[in-house]
């Protein structure tokens, strides 16, 4: 076993990982069973897999580490689409864990962004799409801030997705989604019907105030033209959104703010 060890780190050109020697392999061969199959999914040995699995490793046994994470969640976290499906073949492993920070393997998809390994994990029918983390993000949360459209979709036709769910920061999916310029995900959202268009997070900035910061103009079009926002509204350095696009030099977005009573002294 040690020199099978030896060998999948060698592969994946990991010279630091410390290996056991060949009397720990004898104490504790379920322990080395875990580190080998920990090293076989992360350099995606696929036979190598599937032998550790035979031989009785589990794929869902968190590490002994800071991450609390399993071999499961690496691959899903990873985009590691063939080993997700191998490993969930197996039946063996939890599909909804949580790792030291109450991540899931659909969180961490949902947030880098592999919608295969979403639409995997949904297909089981296992998963709680709503999972919180250890700062009351959601998947849906993470996919809207980091533009993933598909995967919003995914999450949003499954009907168990909070859409207006608040983080830790009272931050919403659309806030996310406002303030990094993801238009598509802003559309999806108002779609849906469900969102508070003028929710405030902790500093008292609402989707709009960040949209009008950053500069996105099409964005703060969408959100002036549902009818539902204040305009005037001010945040905990008593910035409204036309003062975050003066400062910023977004003139087209004063004239929108403008033409929609925006109030020039306040």
């Amino acid at each position: 076993m040690h020199d099978v060890l030896q060998d999948i780190a060698n592969q994946y050109q990991q010279p630091t990982v410390k290996l056991p020697t060949e009397e720990e392999l004898s104490q504790n061969r379920v322990g080395t069973l875990q580190t080998a199959l920990q090293l076989a999914v992360e350099c995606r040995h696929l036979d190598m897999i599937q032998s550790l699995l035979s031989e009785g490793a589990d794929a869902g046994k968190q590490d002994s580490g800071e991450d609390e994470e399993t071999p499961f969640s690496w691959a899903a976290q990873n985009g590691r689409e063939a080993i997700v499906k191998l490993l969930l073949e197996t039946g063996k492993v939890d599909v909804d864990s949580k790792d030291s920070s109450s991540r899931t393997p659909l969180s961490w998809a949902a947030q880098n962004g592999h919608e295969a390994i979403v639409k995997l994990l949904l297909e089981t029918g296992k998963v709680d799409v709503h999972s919180k983390d250890s700062s009351s993000r959601t998947p849906l949360s993470w996919a809207a801030q980091n533009g993933h459209e598909a995967i919003v979709k995914l999450l949003l036709e499954t009907g168990k997705a909070d859409v207006d769910s608040k983080d830790s920061s009272s931050r919403t999916p659309l806030s996310w989604a406002a303030q990094n310029g993801h238009e598509a995900i802003v559309r999806l959202l108002l779609e849906t019907g469900k969102v508070d268009v003028d929710s405030k997070d902790w500093s008292d900035q609402t989707p709009l105030s960040w949209a009008a910061q950053n500069g996105h103009e099409a964005i703060v079009k969408l959100l002036l033209e549902t009818g539902k926002v204040e305009v005037n509204s001010k945040d905990l350095w008593d910035q409204t959104p036309l003062l975050w696009a003066t400062r910023n030099k977004n003139g087209d977005i004063v004239k929108l703010l403008l033409d929609h009573g925006a109030n020039i002294v306040t």
